[in-house]
């Protein structure tokens, strides 16, 4: 019977270190938000080496966030930034944004700039 209890609190401790919430309503509309902020901008996005204009990024970063979603890996806007608009995930290089009057930037510092000032403008999620 000991052998039998501590398989099932294995396997519900297993289970359990798997499961992570979904994002909430106001943190899809936060990330969406900040892909039509990039898309808006006039900025260029940079990614293995090869610029984008803000259309083609915003959808390299919805097939990202999309295959982030199914899997459970995001749950805040932060994580969207750190796990999708960053850096590449197959060659690990860092994304560059590069906007009009405004020195080249990593996409990170750019997204990061954007998602305080949402939430600045009371555009923040609201759990």
């Amino acid at each position: 019977m000991h052998k039998h209890s501590l398989l099932v609190a294995l396997l519900l401790a297993a289970t359990s270190a798997t499961v992570q919430a979904a994002p909430s309503a106001a943190t899809q509309r936060e990330i969406s938000d900040l892909m039509q902020a990039l898309e808006r901008s006039g900025c260029r996005f940079q990614r293995n080496g090869s610029w984008h204009d803000p259309a083609q990024a915003r959808s390299h970063l919805q097939r990202k966030y999309d295959y982030l979603l199914k899997r459970d890996l995001v749950d805040s806007s932060e994580q969207f930034i750190e796990r999708a608009a960053s850096r590449s995930s197959i060659s690990g290089k860092a994304y560059r944004v590069a906007c009009p009057g405004s020195a080249e930037q990593d996409a990170a510092t750019w997204f990061l700039a954007q998602l305080r000032q949402l939430r600045a403008t009371g555009h923040q999620a609201r759990e």
